[in-house]
């Protein structure tokens, strides 16, 4: 097999990164506009939060939901509407008139942002096999991280130069660029042979996702007693459970639960419950330490991770493509046992925290695991299901990191204290250093390398 692609699949790469690169980007392009768009439509704090909340809120309930549409539907059909219905939303939030407005459209924006991700995974699915997918989902996920780089400079400076406005609309050009490409691609799409729309399960999914989702987002502000969290909390978990006995029952299922008897999808996501939970108290606490104990600009503190991102952009293909051909199970737990070491190495922070000396040498370890750790482990999970059902599979995987990354920064709290020092910031390393050795371990257990993935015996 050669390593080259051919045009359809140098194409649908391309799509698949813009696509989720346009969803990604607007999750982390608006927080720098926050005091802006306070400033300029009023509501303070609440319209800051909310303008936050309401975009992952949508996003967390529908990915289900968009996930299995791309299945029954194909991939290319939903990415096409989630495209126009982004650029549609982004221009309804950018000509937002007051808070309300905006925070509606945010809500119908992470809608679109729902049917992105699924979709465009899906797409690498049904373009790729063997080890030149796990290669293009690593290549996939090396390009997507650069949004979280690009989104807090790219909105800094169009705030900087121009209004919050335009972290909105500049959104239509990397829509209308993707929008044309797929009108030349041409694509074999396997679709599940069930045409009925599941409505009864995409109703439960959606309240019982959201429920909790509301609630976590809720609960550092308003506290676990209040009302307002654990009413949604336990009514969204009930509804959640009813979510799955009906999908147990019905013929045409959105969420078939038979995948979890693959192994891999089994093992795979319980691995990224603990990965992500981690890889989020990370990316939270490292920032906010360094801004509210070492006393650096929020611009600076915005700078530490990239190096992260780096590598993460060279090896993911690489890795991808090693998992690909030797299997994941090493990668998925070499990679956390990696990042793991580097959260260690960062025990050796003082108060004045030298970023060069007491910082980066942790930083760099982790973005190698890292970079060894996300593209085998999403090649584990969807190629261990059949193509028609990579769309669903593919949404389960990034709600279950969501959620998990929801509600680990939602209990950070318990572990560094209500107020923030340098001895709860080494609390918070150790645990995040215990979840990824959890799902290095787990990978280690719980993931099998598939036959193909096994190179062949040398027989000279």
């Amino acid at each position: 097999m050669t390593d080259e692609m051919t045009g359809t699949q140098r194409l649908t790469l391309t799509i698949a990164i813009l696509a989720s690169f346009v969803s990604g980007l607007d999750g982390f392009i608006v927080n720098v506009a926050l005091p802006a768009i306070s400033g300029d439509l009023g509501g303070g704090l609440s319209t800051q939060q909310w303008t936050v909340d309401a975009y992952l809120i949508t996003l967390g309930s529908v990915i289900l939901i968009a996930g299995s549409l791309s299945d029954l539907f194909g991939r290319k059909r939903i990415l096409v509407i989630g495209l126009y219905w982004f650029g549609i939303t982004s221009g309804f939030c950018a000509l937002a008139q007051n808070g309300v407005m905006l925070i509606i459209g945010r809500a119908l924006q992470g809608i679109a942002g729902a049917m992105l991700v699924p979709s465009s995974l899906a797409l690498i699915v049904s373009a790729f096999s063997g080890a030149a997918q796990s290669k293009a989902i690593g290549t996939w996920t090396g390009w997507t991280t650069i949004s979280a780089v690009i989104g807090p400079l790219l909105g800094g400076l169009l705030v900087g130069i121009a209004s919050w406005q335009w972290i909105f609309a500049i959104n239509v050009v990397p829509v209308a660029v993707t929008l044309y490409m797929l009108r030349g691609l041409e694509l074999r799409e396997v679709t599940r042979s069930e045409t009925k729309v599941d409505l009864p399960g995409a109703i439960l999914c959606a309240i019982g996702l959201a429920g909790p989702v509301y609630a976590l987002i809720e609960e550092p502000s308003r506290g676990w007693r209040h009302p307002l969290v654990w009413v949604p909390l336990i009514v969204g978990g009930l509804v959640f459970l009813a979510f799955l006995w009906v999908e147990r029952r019905t013929r045409a299922p959105m969420l078939p639960l038979s995948m979890f008897r693959e192994r891999n999808v089994a093992f795979g996501n319980l691995a990224t419950i603990a990965i992500y939970a981690g890889l989020t108290i990370a990316t939270f606490i490292v920032v906010i330490t360094l801004q509210q104990v070492a006393h650096y600009s929020a611009l600076v503190a915005g700078f530490v991770m990239v190096p992260v991102t780096a590598i993460m952009f060279v090896g993911s293909g690489r890795f991808g493509a090693l998992a690909g051909r030797y299997g994941p199970r090493f990668f998925m737990t070499a990679g956390p046992l990696v990042g793991a070491a580097g959260f260690l190495l960062m025990l050796v922070t003082r108060e004045d925290m030298n970023y060069w000396t007491q910082l980066l040498p942790g930083i760099l370890v982790f973005g190698l695991g890292l970079s060894m750790t996300v593209a085998p482990l999403t090649s584990a999970i969807l190629g261990s299901v059949p193509e028609e059902t990579a769309g669903i599979a593919s949404a389960v995987n990034n709600a279950v990191a969501r959620v998990a990354g929801l509600v680990a920064v939602a209990l950070t709290g318990l572990v560094t204290g209500p107020v923030l020092t340098l001895a709860g910031f080494h609390r918070a390393l150790v645990l995040i250093a215990v979840l990824l050795v959890a799902g290095g371990v787990v990978s280690w257990f719980g993931i099998v390398n598939p036959e193909r993935a096994t190179p062949a015996p040398d027989r000279r």
